[in-house]
């Protein structure tokens, strides 16, 4: 995988993390950026060594959002086709077939806070803030949010967000659905590899098909979702995987894969 100054790539384990590396600028997104986001996940999606995505930010911050001093679009067109080149790793991320994981801390605001809907968890610090600020600059927001907010949160709570621009912090983010566990600072990183080396050890076709289901289940009717609940059950009883646990669950053997609870050093605080 390539590895660009403003996006720094560690493949370890079977686990690649994704930093955002302008800690100057809170990692604000500019074309560098974009362009390494882009060609880094299409790695991973053909490389099947990668078992799991740890997406975070260098620094004390997750993301500002975009480099407002960086864009210089000249007409419609051009603002469209910006946004345009941003869909295809953005939906290809969304539907990963491998778990994503976003450790957030500090600011974590406009793309950066649509970055991190993209992922399955959202592990984040006290000190984590979010922001959909695009109304204060006369925007709109982008890279998927119109897609996932409404899902991870509901319209009401997507409405408040987007219409007032106000920032909320990590509490009430996660009150909304939009963090799924706050963290101590000081373990917010390795919480973050523990989560994703303990889905790295699931069944990846399981995996895969469980969440492209739910990632399709509110476009989808109750007809549409059986049929597939019933298409990838079918396929998941045939392998190799589901054999071994059902062999080992028998014989009271260790399980293949085991949720990590939070320890006392993690703080999982409420």
């Amino acid at each position: 995988m390539n590895e660009e100054a403003s996006l720094l790539v560690d493949l370890t384990d079977g686990i690649a993390t994704l930093t955002l590396n302008r800690p100057q600028q809170k990692n604000a997104l500019n074309d560098p950026m974009r362009h390494a986001l882009r060609d880094t996940v299409h790695a991973i999606r053909a490389d099947r060594s990668v078992r799991a995505v740890i997406l975070r930010g260098s620094g004390e911050d997750f993301c500002s959002g975009g480099d407002i001093r960086a864009m210089n679009v000249a007409d419609a067109q051009a603002g469209r086709e910006r946004i345009d080149d941003l869909h295809g790793w953005i939906g290809l991320l969304l539907d990963l077939d491998r778990p994503v994981i976003a450790a957030v801390d500090g600011v974590t605001y406009g793309a950066g806070f649509s970055l991190a809907l993209l992922a399955d968890f959202v592990i984040a610090t006290p000190r984590a803030r979010f922001c959909m600020p695009f109304m204060k600059v006369g925007l709109v927001p982008d890279c998927g949010a119109f897609y996932t907010l409404p899902r991870v949160i509901g319209m009401a709570r997507t409405r408040d967000l987007v219409f007032s621009a106000r920032e909320i912090d990590a509490h009430e983010a996660r009150q909304m659905g939009a963090v799924f566990e706050i963290v101590a600072k000081e373990a917010l990183h390795d919480r973050a590899r523990q989560l994703a080396t303990s889905l790295a050890n699931a069944s990846p076709v399981a995996f895969g098909l469980a969440k492209r289901a739910i990632n399709q289940s509110l476009s989808s009717d109750l007809r549409g979702m059986l049929e597939m609940e019933a298409l990838a059950q079918g396929i998941a009883f045939t392998t190799g995987y589901h054999k071994e646990a059902v062999r080992r669950f028998k014989e009271k053997d260790a399980p293949l894969f085991k949720w990590p609870a939070s320890g006392p050093s993690l703080g999982n605080l409420q």
